[in-house]
C-alpha cells in the first residue's frame, strides 16, 4: 500500500509474510499483505446475517475487515491500513471470525459445512 500522509502510518507493526503464514488461522490465506477468507452459506440471508455478526465483532474489537457479499458467499479481508499490511490485530480478528464460523455449527474448519446438516455448504479455505 502506498503511503498516505492522512494516516498515522506505522510500518513497524506490519508482519512479515512468513509470520503471517505461521500465525494465520485455519481457513485463511494471505496475499499482498492481506488476510482473506470466503465463507459460503445455504442462502443469501444466512450470509447477510453472518456479515452482521462479523460487523458487530469488528466494532467490539475496534478493527474492521472489508466484507463483501456475493449471493451466498461472504468474503472477508483483513488489512491494517496504517501499517501497510497484516498486523496482530488482523490475526486476532481472523481468529475471532473463526469462532463465529465454529459457533454456526462447523466443528472442523476443513469440513466445508456451516449448515450443520453434513452438506457441503461451508467455508472455503482458499
Amino acid at each position: 500500500m502506498a503511503y498516505d500522509p492522512r494516516m498515522a502510518f506505522d510500518p513497524e507493526r506490519k508482519m512479515t509474510d512468513g509470520d503471517v503464514q505461521d500465525l494465520k488461522p485455519d481457513g485463511w490465506w494471505g496475499g499482498e499483505g492481506t488476510l482473506f477468507r470466503d465463507v459460503e452459506f445455504d442462502s443469501y440471508q444466512a450470509g447477510v446475517d453472518f456479515a452482521v455478526q462479523v460487523a458487530a465483532l469488528a466494532e467490539a474489537q475496534n478493527h474492521h475487515p472489508d466484507i463483501t457479499i456475493h449471493y451466498r458467499r461472504v468474503k472477508l479481508s483483513y488489512f491494517t491500513h496504517d501499517a501497510g499490511g497484516v498486523t496482530m490485530a488482523d490475526i486476532e480478528g481472523a481468529r475471532a471470525v473463526n469462532g463465529l464460523v465454529e459457533a454456526l455449527g462447523q466443528a472442523d474448519q476443513n469440513s466445508d459445512d456451516l449448515s450443520g446438516t453434513g452438506e457441503n455448504k461451508g467455508a472455503t479455505a482458499g
